[in-house]
């Protein structure tokens, strides 16, 4: 026995150890190999690794001949901050890490075992799609992958972190999950590679400029995070998983907290403008109302004329949808419609409270706007609103004009409480636009058109949009002083903890994809 224990450590450690030319490779291309990843990934000791002898039998163009322990991808479970998790992880060493037909069955066994766990899955994707020798054997193990993908959504949290080349119908994977994190220069995500691209459009461009982590951070969406190393990516990867819970039958962790609940917020007195018109930092209102300062924005760089970020209030997590004025005067447009849609259907997904920060001037007008479907993407907000049950509490800080008011989950479509500042301005369009159309022809009669227009919008500020106007019909819970704002959200957090909604029975709506 002691012979036989001998031999199984020696076969461990080679395994672990891996090929050592392409070990050096991989450091030359600044990048980590994969139990390294691993380590910075779980708690020190934690990783318990499956099927780490398993080696495929594939034969033909020299397979058989090439069987390494593996088969190109570790899968295991640790912990993280002391909670399950699980993971795979490519190893570019072997095949590039290329998904073969054993590679596959180890990653569709490993997110069985995660969903039947209830603990969240990470991807550390590093490989270079499907193992071409193995034909559509490889592909079928795709599929078994996307399927589990689908299946485990909206039930665990699934983390994709993107640490090398990600091609062709791989890339599909990391779509379906939760979150993508990307490492610049090293990390690429497209369905055709530059090759392709070039030979069919003509169109000469490198992989980075193509699908990397930039490109998908502020132009396509498909990034939620963008690092410039693996080492602070996996550390986010860390500091999130720590915010989520393992599954959604669980509340989100809560965090012992030592910024008192009830705080002044001073500050917010001089941040916001009291003129709508200009702008100000969302962010630093949003610094000033949760714990600590501390929130960990999603899709930083997309869409930012709408900011979604997770930050605790009262130690207890929540997910914070605020419009940003900075960027386009904090509009909703196609994108970020779709940005703040999937973000509060996450929250609802994984019992993560939802406040609403708006300073909204309508939708993004503009013959681009509409042709692209701006009505079809910006319906994907408001039906993820109408269809969360987790606590939604509303903040109206100044302008709530028109349909984006409403989006912005307003009372009319299911949020629990809303509150406002004294400088809010909820209507149906701005002062001037509404005084040009309802008295349009009194102006025009007049022999001082610009004195009776500034005479007519005056009035009719003071008459519909004054700011107890929708207090006084109940559309609004409460006007509050802005410095009492964190102490107002918690206690309306607190009271709402318990809250417990049933949608109607059916399969499943039919949100406008």
């Amino acid at each position: 026995m002691r012979d036989r224990v001998a031999e199984l450590r020696s076969l461990r450690e080679d395994v672990l150890s891996g090929p050592d030319q392409a070990t050096e490779q991989q450091h030359s291309k600044g990048k980590l190999t994969v139990r390294e990843r691993l380590h910075l990934l779980f708690d020190e000791g934690s990783f318990r690794e499956v099927e780490q002898l398993r080696r495929h039998r594939a034969t033909g163009f020299g397979l058989e001949a090439r069987r390494p322990h593996t088969d190109g991808v570790v899968t295991g479970w640790g912990t993280v901050h002391g909670r399950t998790v699980f993971a795979y992880a490519h190893d570019f060493r072997i095949f590039g890490g290329a998904l073969g037909e054993a590679h596959a069955q180890k990653i569709h066994k490993l997110m069985d075992l995660a969903i039947a766990a209830g603990a969240p899955l990470v991807s550390l994707n590093d490989g270079a799609g499907a193992r071409i020798q193995e034909g559509v054997s490889a592909l079928a193990g795709y599929g078994g992958i996307f399927e589990r993908n689908t299946r485990a959504s909206g039930v665990i949290p699934q983390i994709s972190v993107m640490l090398g080349p990600c091609a062709g119908g791989a890339a599909y994977s990391p779509a379906l999950t939760d979150f993508v994190f990307m490492v610049r220069e090293t990390s690429q995500m497209f369905i055709t590679g530059p090759d392709v691209v070039q030979a069919v459009t003509g169109e000469k461009v490198s992989q980075n400029g193509l699908g990397g982590a930039d490109v998908h951070a502020e132009l396509s969406g498909v990034a939620h995070f963008a690092y410039d190393d693996e080492q602070s990516c996996l550390e986010d990867v860390r500091y999130l998983l720590s915010l989520l819970p393992a599954n959604n039958r669980e509340a989100p962790p809560a965090a012992p907290n030592a910024d008192p609940a009830g705080r002044r917020c001073e500050a917010l007195l001089e941040l916001v403008p009291t003129d709508g018109n200009r702008p100000y930092d969302m962010r630093r209102v949003i610094e000033e109302i949760v714990d600590d300062g501390t929130h960990l924005e999603i899709h930083e760089r997309w869409a930012t004329s709408v900011i979604c970020t997770l930050a605790r209030l009262g130690g207890r997590l929540v997910g914070v949808v605020a419009n940003q004025p900075l960027s386009l005067a904090g509009v909703l447009d196609i994108n970020s419609s779709e940005k703040a849609g999937r973000f509060v259907q996450l929250c609802d997904a994984f019992n993560i409270p939802l406040v609403t920060l708006v300073d909204v001037p309508g939708f993004l007008p503009g013959v681009d706007q509409e042709h692209n479907g701006i009505i079809r993407h910006g319906a994907k907000l408001l039906y993820a609103y109408c269809n969360a049950t987790v606590p939604r509490v509303q903040l109206i800080l100044r302008k709530a004009y028109g349909g984006a008011y409403i989006v912005m989950d307003s009372r009319s479509i299911g949020a629990d409480l809303s509150f406002a500042w004294p400088t809010n301005e909820i209507a149906v369009m701005g002062a001037e636009g509404a005084a040009n159309v309802v008295f349009r022809r009194e102006i025009s009669a007049s022999d001082t058109p610009e004195a009776t227009r500034a005479q007519l919008v005056k009035e009719y500020t003071a008459e519909l949009m004054h700011p107890y106007y929708a207090a006084e019909r109940g559309l609004v819970d409460d006007v509050i002083d802005p410095a009492e704002t964190r102490t107002v959200l918690i206690d309306a957090l607190d009271m709402l903890s318990a809250k417990h909604a049933l949608l109607p029975s059916r399969k499943h709506g039919n949100p406008p994809l």
